[in-house]
């Protein structure tokens, strides 16, 4: 059966995007289709400057609203990934792999590191080598496809050039994997910056619908979304990129198609007022189930120790190979108790 692995970091709290980007793909297609493995990738939200209490409120929030989206644990795996040590372990050797150049291409450095350089800041080394150790996350489960949003697809590119890489040096460890893309709302865009993505991380609430909004809320935010010159609904990620937002966002949420959307909506206020709607009806079972599953703390909890074990069972094996066909040595077994004592 195909592995399939993904994560979500914790460095904000979880938006429409997230949701219609990836979740909802995973809990209907992958979890049943797949051998698949889901992760609230912790160790990434430290690569910025972040507050500790918040970082573990945000991680069980997000393992919490997994689970709220349809994540079923006897379908799936999931777990926080410092509850894992296999992924650092193997960062590690792949940071022997990897190229200084490599890192610095990555976009998302480039992008991060030049607003903290504006800014009069720096960035920590985590930053440049976190893509490395997002390949450990993958490689580490053998997975063959990463279902990522469009922005991350360079990221999956470089675990597959290290598996690679890695195969050819020391012996084949690795399984080279694919990434796969949703078919619609692969990139939500913000509400009020169309041409940026809709990232939890943002500074620009009123443009990022999130998860826990309250419907009025998510109402207020839609209705106020930018749109674009002229009056005419049109389907143009070029000219059009505030309606063209609006009317994928549409799309996802009733399975419908943009294109299609733009012919039936005359107005900009019209294609908001069922836009708004739409989402509010996307979200209310995802908040219905988030609010029970709070009042049951120890069902999560349970959850996450359990996915823990599951995971660190299928990257154990991977990992030790890892280290002996790279060289390390093996640790030397402790000897058998002895039975008189």
């Amino acid at each position: 059966m195909t592995r399939v692995f993904s994560g979500i970091k914790p460095t904000g709290h979880l938006t429409l995007g997230n949701y219609l980007g990836a979740m909802r793909q995973w809990a209907a297609v992958d979890q049943h289709q797949a051998d698949a493995v889901f992760c609230i990738v912790d160790l990434h939200g430290m690569t910025v400057d972040h507050d500790p209490a918040r970082l573990r409120r945000l991680t069980r929030q997000g393992a919490t609203l997994l689970l709220a989206a349809g994540l079923d644990p006897e379908l799936c795996t999931v777990f926080v990934q410092s509850h894992v040590d296999e992924h650092a372990r193997l960062s590690y050797v792949l940071e022997c792999v990897a190229t200084d150049g490599e890192m610095r291409r990555m976009f998302q450095y480039k992008e991060k590191a030049a607003r903290e350089r504006v800014r009069g800041g720096s960035v920590r080394l985590s930053l440049l080598t976190y893509p490395v150790l997002m390949a450990a996350d993958i490689l580490a489960y053998g997975a063959d496809e990463v279902p990522v949003g469009d922005d991350q697809a360079q990221h999956v590119e470089l675990a597959r050039d290290l598996a690679v890489r890695f195969n050819q040096r020391y012996g084949h460890t690795f399984v080279v994997p694919k990434a796969t893309l949703p078919r619609v709302a692969a990139r939500v865009m913000n509400l009020q910056e169309p041409t940026s993505k809709m990232g939890k991380s943002d500074d620009s609430g009123p443009g990022i619908v999130y998860l826990l909004d309250e419907p009025d809320v998510v109402r207020k935010k839609v209705m106020r979304a930018v749109t674009d010159s002229g009056r005419e609904v049109v389907y143009d990620r070029e000219g059009r990129p505030g309606v063209t937002n609006l009317l994928e966002i549409l799309a996802a949420c009733t399975g419908g198609n943009p294109e299609s959307l733009a012919d039936v909506h005359q107005s900009y206020g019209a294609l908001k007022k069922d836009t708004a709607e739409a989402v509010v009806e996307v979200l209310r079972p995802v908040q219905a189930r988030h609010k029970e599953l709070c009042a049951d703390p120890g069902y999560v909890e349970e959850v996450l120790r359990h996915g823990a074990e599951k995971a660190r069972a299928m990257a154990r094996p991977t990992v030790d190979t890892a280290y002996r066909a790279i060289g390390l040595l093996p640790p030397v077994a402790e000897p058998a108790l002895n039975a008189a004592r």
